[in-house]
């Protein structure tokens, strides 16, 4: 039974990944330092699995606490959330993102190496990808327009040479596109601490209550209704991807493997509204608004790749995304906190 770390582990993506590996037979290991998760999360966690997963409280800045998590516990493998992940944010604050990200990745590895631990997946994400309205494969030309996808292109680049000068370690980089959905339980979801970043959480806010209308950038675009296309993964599948990765790196033992995560497939922002209408009975009220800088009419993936190499495709719908985010809302419209005091 290989022993796992999971690196911001109570987050939304980390989170769901939890379950699917202790569904697969590994044991697992949080660390996270709960500034944008929250330790509800543990209590949802041990509701579902049986399981009460081993929680760490530690920042990955910290590189003494980081070492001594790993002396003491001796993983096999890291599977790396941790991070701070809103581009507005980093556009804003771009030194506190270089320093949290990167040195919080250095510090992890480096605490790996001391500590035998040779295996990481690393969660990644296509802002790592140059504009490119095409089906986005590995291949295409990688670059990016803010400091948060940066921030992963340069770990992605220290993961790569690290792998080169330890020959003993295996490397899978994960790019992700656009996750959504919820568990099945309807126990754990995305609950954004602040604004969100994407869009379904301002759909889901809008469906509760939180928030008046969403707001919609563009309907003048290339695309079937006006509004920009995206892909988009059920956080589930998604979490079954890194299942496949670990394993595979695993039973690899050295080298570098980097696979997109996404269906292939393409949702309009209002297909993706009248999904969610379709799925809680609800009336998005939205409001058109221009389009922002820089934004594409098209991003999808191609992940013929990961299909082949990781035996892992999408095999939810777009509705199972929106019924399971409207199971999730509709009992905790505040996610995991009380409905604020009036």
């Amino acid at each position: 039974m290989a022993h796992i770390l999971c690196t911001g582990g109570a987050g939304y993506i980390g989170s769901h990944t939890c379950i699917k590996l202790l569904e697969n037979g590994f044991k697992v290991s949080i660390m996270d330092n709960f500034l944008n998760s929250n330790m509800k999360v543990m209590e949802r966690l041990k509701e579902i699995t049986g399981v009460e997963i081993p929680v760490h409280q530690v920042d990955m800045c910290d590189p003494a606490a980081v070492n001594k998590l790993f002396a003491e516990e001796k993983f096999d493998g890291v599977i790396h959330f941790a991070g701070l992940k809103a581009v507005g944010e980093s556009v804003a604050k771009p030194i506190w993102y270089y320093e949290n990200n990167i040195n919080g990745t250095l510090n992890i590895l480096k605490a790996m190496e001391a500590n035998g631990c040779n295996s990481i997946v690393f969660s990644s994400s296509a802002t790592v990808y140059q504009p490119c309205e095409e089906p986005l494969d590995e291949l295409k030309p990688t670059g990016c327009s803010n400091p948060y996808g940066w921030t992963k292109y340069m770990i992605e680049q220290i993961l790569i040479d690290s792998a080169k000068a330890r020959e003993s370690m295996g490397v899978s980089i994960l790019r992700y596109f656009n996750p959504v959905g919820a568990h099945p339980s309807g126990r754990i979801g995305e609950a954004p601490n602040g604004a969100p970043n994407n869009l379904m959480p301002f759909i889901q806010q809008v469906a509760v209550g939180r928030r008046e209308c969403l707001g919609i950038f563009g309907n003048d675009y290339s695309t079937p209704d006006g509004t920009g296309v995206r892909d988009y993964i059920h956080v589930e599948d998604l979490a079954d991807g890194h299942v496949c990765a670990i394993k595979k790196i695993i039973e690899l033992k050295a080298g570098v493997i980097i696979h997109n995560l996404g269906s292939g497939n393409g949702v309009s922002v209002m297909e993706m509204v009248a999904a969610f209408e379709k799925a809680s009975g609800k009336s998005i009220n939205t409001k058109m608004n221009d389009r922002r800088p820089g934004d594409l009419a098209i991003v999808v993936a191609n992940p013929a790749k990961a299909n082949a190499e990781l035996n892992w495709k999408t095999t939810r719908t777009l509705d199972d995304m929106c019924n399971s985010v409207w199971k999730w809302v509709e009992a905790n419209p505040y996610g995991y906190d009380e409905a604020p005091s009036a």
